[in-house]
């Protein structure tokens, strides 16, 4: 029988192998963020637990950081209002501009989401080894700084 994810005889390629580990990853993690008791954050509210700062940050911040469009991430951030996770508050250099900030929830999800992603890649470790796991980082990083260099 043939590996259903072979493609005419050839290796799966790279790209499919690491989309398929990342989301075997966030499946995890939203399983387990939902153990923790946070069963209501799904994948889409990544674009603003990934890329929001201590002090919070604008909604074009958060788009243009996340790569959508301020419509999408403004529709995230009201549902993560709505749940209970973020707030909006008065840009103190902008009256007219607001501040997305986590709130106190919204803080402790994210770190939940921090440790579950630790406890994964410690599993990996203990699966392959310290060096490859630590070896995919550096060259994952050295990948993405490289597609996000200026063309030259």
């Amino acid at each position: 029988m043939t590996d259903d994810w072979q493609i005419h005889g050839e290796e799966r390629p790279l790209p499919a192998l690491l989309g398929e580990l990342k989301e075997r990853a966030i499946e995890e993690l939203h399983a387990r963020l939902g153990d923790e008791g946070y069963p209501d954050i799904r994948p889409g509210h990544g674009c603003v637990f990934r890329f929001i700062e201590g002090d919070g940050a604008r909604l074009t911040q958060l788009a243009g950081r996340a790569g959508m469009t301020k419509q999408a991430v403004g529709e995230v951030v009201a549902d993560l209002e709505r749940l209970g996770y973020a707030e909006r508050v008065p840009d103190p250099e902008d009256g007219r501009a607001k501040i997305i900030r986590l709130s106190a929830r919204g803080w402790d999800a994210q770190a939940a989401a921090l440790r579950i992603f630790a406890d994964i890649e410690r599993r990996w470790s203990r699966a392959v080894g310290d060096e490859p796991v630590a070896e995919l980082r550096k060259t994952a990083e050295a990948i993405l700084a490289s597609e996000l260099a200026p063309a030259t």
